[in-house]
C-alpha cells in the first residue's frame, strides 16, 4: 500500500474554500420562508422566555396600577412572536375566500357558453345578460 502524506495547509485551505463555495450556493437556493424560518427559530424562543421572565420580574417590583400595562405589552410581543412561528412552520395552505371561488366559477360558465354577453351599467344598477340568463345586481 502506498503511503497517504498528510494534508498540506494548501489543501486543507481549499477544501475550506470549496466548502464554503458550496455552502453560498445552497444558500443561495433558499426561499425567504426557509431563511427567515430558520432566523426566527434561531432567535425567537429565547426572545419569548426573556419577555416571561420581564413579566414575572416586574410583578415583583412594579405598582398594582402599572403591572397592567406591562403584562399587556409583553403578553402582546409573545404572541406576536408566536404567531410568526406558527405562520412561518406551518404547512397548511391558505384557503381562498368563497367570493373568489363563486366569481372564478362564474367566470368559467360564462366562458363556456358561446352565448353573447352584455353589460348595461345605470347608475348604482348593473344587469348582467348571457343567453336566456339575466342578473341585476344594485349597490
Amino acid at each position: 500500500m502506498e503511503d497517504e502524506k498528510p494534508a498540506s495547509k494548501l489543501d486543507i485551505q481549499l477544501i475550506k474554500t470549496q466548502a464554503q463555495i458550496d455552502l453560498g450556493k445552497l444558500e443561495a437556493q433558499t426561499t425567504a420562508k426557509e431563511v427567515a424560518s430558520k432566523y426566527i427559530g434561531k432567535t425567537a424562543i429565547p426572545w419569548i422566555v426573556l419577555l416571561v421572565i420581564v413579566g414575572v420580574v416586574s410583578s415583583a417590583f412594579l405598582s398594582i396600577e402599572a403591572l397592567p400595562a406591562v403584562i399587556g405589552l409583553v403578553s402582546t410581543a409573545v404572541m406576536a412572536m408566536i404567531g410568526m412561528l406558527s405562520g412561518i412552520t406551518s404547512t397548511k395552505e391558505k384557503e381562498e375566500k368563497p367570493e373568489i371561488k363563486i366569481i372564478q366559477d362564474l367566470i368559467r360558465q360564462l366562458d363556456e357558453s358561446n352565448e353573447p354577453m352584455s353589460v348595461v351599467v345605470d347608475g348604482d344598477k348593473v344587469t348582467v345578460t348571457k343567453g336566456d340568463n339575466k342578473i341585476t345586481t344594485t349597490k
